[in-house]
């Protein structure tokens, strides 16, 4: 993408905040919808691993750029975000067919699992517009800026990819 003029940044910047703030809104408010009948029990454990490969991603792509391999750089990103954009449909798809699970764990296991399954939903927010601002940096080349932000974007990406993972282990046993 060549690069915007002042007008069409803010367009794109505007799309971006305003995806930031729908894509909570609507996943909290299709929470509230209950759809019977559909036994999509299994998706927990696909979406864990896409998860764990969206983590994996991350990480040779973080590797690729200092590598200078830019075009696999690129290409891990991309996949990172459609994994991402998967997830987020088969998370909610789960969820509008499915009862929540309650943990069951019990003492300071259960203090851990709530501390790790609140700080990961906190930060998957938090990272929609961050790893929407950074991959528009990169699509209008400014990679200065893009390097700025992914040193922010990245580990949090990489925590709730990771973080997302342990939830699903710590509360799979407990799953009907």
């Amino acid at each position: 993408m060549s690069a915007l003029n002042p007008a069409q940044e803010k367009k794109y910047k505007r799309i971006i905040v305003s995806l930031s703030v729908i894509i909570p809104l609507a996943v909290a408010l299709l929470f509230k919808v209950q759809i019977k009948g559909y036994d999509l029990g299994f998706l927990p454990t696909v979406y864990a691993t896409i998860n764990a490969i969206t983590a994996g991603l991350l990480i040779a792509a973080l590797v690729a750029i200092k590598k200078g391999r830019t075009e696999a750089h690129k290409r891990f990103m991309t996949m990172c975000l459609v994994l991402s954009a998967m997830f987020l449909v088969l998370y909610v798809l789960y969820h509008m067919t499915s009862e929540s699970t309650p943990y069951g764990g019990e003492g300071t296991i259960r203090y851990l699992y709530y501390f790790i399954l609140i700080t990961h939903i906190v930060l998957s927010v938090a990272v929609v517009p961050l790893v929407l601002f950074t991959y528009l940096r990169a699509l209008l080349g400014q990679f200065d800026k893009h390097k700025r932000l992914a040193r922010i974007t990245f580990p949090v990406w990489l925590y709730v990819a990771v973080t997302g993972v342990v939830v699903y282990l710590m509360i799979s046993p407990y799953y009907s």
